[in-house]
Formats: C-alpha cells, sequence, structure tokens
C-alpha cells in the first residue's frame, strides 16, 4: 500500500467508475464508427461472426443483448454492403447461417482502427505493465458471469 496519498487512487465503487469510463468508451467509440456509416452492433455481428463462423441471427442477438428481429436489420446491412454472406437458403422459419466475407473481414479490420483511436489516448499514460494488468483484470472481471447469481435469476 502507498503511503502518499497523492498517489492513492481516488475514492469511489468500482462499478459505478466501470460505467461512467464504459459509457464515455461507448460513446467515442460509436462515434469513430459512425464516420464510416457504423454502429457498434456492426462491429459486434462481424466481431462474432467472424470468431463462430455460422451463428444464427438470434444467436448474434443474444451475444449482443439485442432481439433477433434488430439483428436481422443490422446483418441485412453487413449483406447489403458485401461484409457477411448467408449460406442457407431464405425461408420462413429457417435458420440463417451467416458467414463473414473477405469484405467483411476487410471492413473489420477497419473497425478495429477505429477502436485504436479510442483506446490509444485512454491508455495514454499508462505503462506497458499497468496496460497489462488492466487487460488482466477486465478479462478476469468479463470472465465472472455476475447474471448466474444475481436475486431472482436462475
Amino acid at each position: 500500500m502507498t503511503s502518499n496519498p497523492a498517489e492513492r487512487p481516488p475514492p469511489g465503487r468500482p462499478a459505478l467508475l466501470l460505467l461512467a469510463l464504459g459509457r464515455i468508451v461507448r460513446e467515442e467509440v460509436e462515434r469513430a464508427l459512425e464516420a464510416q456509416g457504423l454502429s457498434l452492433r456492426h462491429l459486434s455481428a462481424l466481431g462474432h461472426l467472424s470468431r463462430e463462423p455460422g451463428l444464427s441471427y438470434s444467436a448474434l442477438g443474444r451475444r449482443a443483448g439485442v432481439t433477433a428481429q434488430s439483428m436481422q436489420a443490422t446483418v441485412r446491412q453487413l449483406e447489403q454492403a458485401g461484409a457477411v454472406r448467408r449460406v442457407t437458403p431464405a425461408g420462413r422459419g429457417r435458420t440463417a447461417e451467416l458467414r463473414v466475407t473477405d469484405a467483411g473481414r476487410q471492413l473489420l479490420h477497419e473497425m478495429d482502427h477505429a477502436v485504436g483511436s479510442v483506446e490509444t489516448p485512454l491508455l495514454d499514460g499508462l505503462t506497458a505493465e499497468e496496460q497489462a494488468v488492466l487487460g488482466t483484470l477486465l478479462h478476469r472481471l468479463l470472465a465472472k458471469d455476475l447474471r448466474a447469481d444475481a436475486p431472482g435469476r436462475s
């Protein structure tokens, strides 16, 4: 523990600090993506599909915290841009199997640069070791499923 009061972090509940930081980062990333005519929902869909090819609208929606119908609209935009293709025939009641195209991978790369344009100034001033510790801690926190332990959830 540090003895110098100037070196101690200011008081604050970590959950509230994460909420405040998350809001700021989300707004800045949305702004950076908006300049390309894209959104976090596009980034989410492409990211999930690149890691897990073949996901359906429902699975993508669950991961993004939106309805399947909302995700369909997002994926439709990505399909029109040539970033995603459906490999199963369209039809009512059929599960879509979606894949990222080469154009989609390029778009995902460009979106990653937009995220980096927000991340770089955010982490500026932290040493490489502090950045690594922050990344490790955030991963550990994300690995916890707080929803499973929440009251009223089963």
